[in-house]
């Protein structure tokens, strides 16, 4: 099925598109940038904001503040954006961060779990908290008293921000890949392909 909106290719981006992509760098990043050799690149998502360069900016300085100047742990930061993927069944957000997951530590049985949810065996209360905020959050819209309680005796103010921050723009994507019917990058399958040849 094609795409609502046809991604651009690279060589079809507008000029304004490389200050958008530029906002990805935070001024002050807390965590290095990610690895970008035997990564997926994303162009599907890349060449649909290209369309509307304005909103890629503004959307990548938020972006670029959730991946690399969160105060949240990238083990935590991951297991929020794969448990989004998950509930919201967004196949392109899982395969793409299946990589940047595993890149923050997490192994193949953990991500596994994610979508098994807050209830399955192995998570620490708090990691458990995590994965059912991502569950409040993305069906009732709020986050429960009890899992609130045990958030905020872990994380601080600005932790849980981040937290409620990376869950909203992280589903905000996973709806859009929805409602445009935006299909996996080529190049997950193939490196999907290597990464199970050298495992």
């Amino acid at each position: 099925m094609a795409p609502r909106i046809e991604p651009l290719r690279p060589h079809d981006f507008p000029p304004e598109m490389r200050t958008a992509l530029a906002a990805l760098r935070p001024p002050n990043p807390r965590h290095e940038p990610l690895p970008t050799t035997d990564r997926p690149k994303a162009l599907k998502v890349l060449g649909t904001l290209a369309h509307h360069p304005a909103l890629a900016q503004a959307y990548f300085t938020f972006n670029g503040h959730l991946l690399l100047a969160t105060t949240l742990s990238e083990r935590h930061r991951e297991l929020l954006i794969m448990r989004i993927a998950a509930v919201r069944k967004c196949g392109y957000e899982w395969a793409q961060h299946l990589f940047v997951a595993r890149d923050a530590g997490l192994t193949d049985e953990e991500i596994g779990r994610i979508a098994y949810g807050p209830d399955a065996p192995f998570w620490s209360e708090l990691e458990s908290a995590m994965l059912r905020a991502v569950d409040e959050l993305v069906i009732d819209g709020t986050i429960g008293e009890a899992t609130w309680g045990v958030l905020a005796a872990e994380f601080d103010k600005q932790q849980l921000l981040d937290l409620i921050f990376t869950v909203g723009g992280y589903d905000t994507l996973a709806r859009m890949f929805s409602a445009l019917d935006l299909g996996i990058d080529d190049d997950i399958y193939e490196l999907m392909q290597k990464y199970d040849e050298l495992f």
